[in-house]
């Protein structure tokens, strides 16, 4: 009665002993995914601020009529011409003002002529001061007609010169040099007194108005470089002159007024982005593919042991090329998933691979590839 049970008591030993440990075994966990590491770098870092605002004119100046009334006989300046001081930017007509000089010429002449008699008259009157034939009143009133006349002359003479004065404002002059950057003169018009006909930017110089916050502005200083790029493309260099005495309530951004060359790319009312070079400084950095955003904060995820990962949350500076300043967060000796991080979870169990391994897979996967499609 005991032999039937031999079979059993063998069936369940070796049931125990091949399906019972398989089904103890755990399964081994599968890596989230392979990437390569990196470290931290300290060394020099160019450091920078970054700014926008506007291409203006250095100065620009309001060229205008200065005598009313009269007609533009020539206009011959227009806008983009680069002009000298004392250029004739325009000409009015001058026949009215020639007839004033005439006038005053002769209102001059008659004064002239009047003095010299009232000069005559106090002349003998004054010989005959001792004989009696005279009073010492009329003598007294030769005298004043003999001052009233000479006061005459000079009125005249006065009036001359402002007639002369206008005749020369006939002729409209550049105030500097410079570029004609505007004109509402037109051949025909009459004008007035004061009304402008062009307007120029002073000496063909431009400023980049660049905005920068109150908290940046002690970084700067005159004659700090900056580097511009407009929207056109063009890039050049220019150099502090001014930081804005003021902050705007509003936006609590300070003008800072940089130099420009005189370049042909550039022109006043362009918007322009810019950077301050401040010098270079020792920083920690990371490759910015190193970098991820979770949650709206800057992370990387660093390797804990030989194959896990976890999130740390980082504080970033400045970018250089294809490298981010890390300013607080990270141990200068971490290890650091390279490129990939968008894909991974903290805690995620990683395989790690050096560069060149990585490259001989993904060739060999590229090659397997190709041979499938052949096939």
């Amino acid at each position: 009665m005991q032999r039937p049970l031999l079979p059993l008591i063998a069936l369940i030993a070796s049931l125990w002993l091949t399906g019972g440990h398989a089904a103890d075994t755990p399964a081994k966990a599968q890596p989230a995914l392979t990437v390569t590491v990196t470290l931290p770098v300290r060394g020099l870092l160019a450091e920078h601020l970054t700014a926008n605002g506007n291409i203006a004119a250095w100065q620009e100046a309001s060229v205008g009529a200065e005598i009313g009334g009269l007609r533009i006989a020539q206009v011959l300046a227009n806008v983009g011409d680069t002009v000298r001081k004392g250029q004739v930017l325009a000409r009015f007509a001058t026949d009215l003002v020639q007839s004033d000089v005439a006038q005053a010429r002769a209102a001059l002449q008659q004064a002239q002529a009047a003095v010299a008699e009232a000069q005559a008259n106090a002349a003998r009157a004054q010989a005959l001061a001792g004989s009696g034939a005279m009073s010492a009143q009329q003598i007294q009133q030769y005298a004043t007609a003999e001052q009233s006349a000479s006061a005459s002359v000079a009125a005249a003479q006065a009036a001359l010169g402002t007639q002369l004065l206008r005749l020369k404002h006939t002729e409209l002059l550049a105030p500097d040099d410079g570029i004609i950057s505007a004109r509402t003169a037109t051949v025909g018009a009459v004008v007035n007194v004061g009304a402008e006909l062009f307007r120029m930017v002073r000496q063909g110089r431009l400023e980049w108005r660049a905005e920068v916050n109150a908290s940046e502005l002690s970084r700067l200083r005159v004659g700090t470089r900056a580097l511009i790029s407009t929207t056109s493309g063009a890039q050049v260099q220019g150099r502090v002159r001014v930081l804005g005495p003021t902050v705007d309530l509003a936006t609590r951004n300070a003008l800072v007024y940089v130099d420009l060359p005189s370049q042909p790319d550039l022109r006043a009312g362009l918007y322009a982005s810019g950077q301050f070079l401040l010098g270079d400084k020792q920083a920690l950095s990371l490759p910015l593919s190193s970098v991820v955003v979770r949650d709206g904060f800057p992370s990387v995820f660093e390797l804990q042991g030989g194959d896990h990962v976890v999130l740390r949350r980082v504080r970033t500076g400045q970018r250089v090329g294809d490298r981010i300043e890390i300013t607080r967060g990270l141990a200068e000796n971490a290890r650091v998933v390279e490129r990939g991080g968008t894909f991974l979870n903290d805690g995620d169990l990683v395989h790690v691979v050096t560069d060149s391994e990585q490259k001989q897979d993904q060739s060999s996967a590229s090659q397997a590839q190709t041979a499938t499609k052949t096939k």
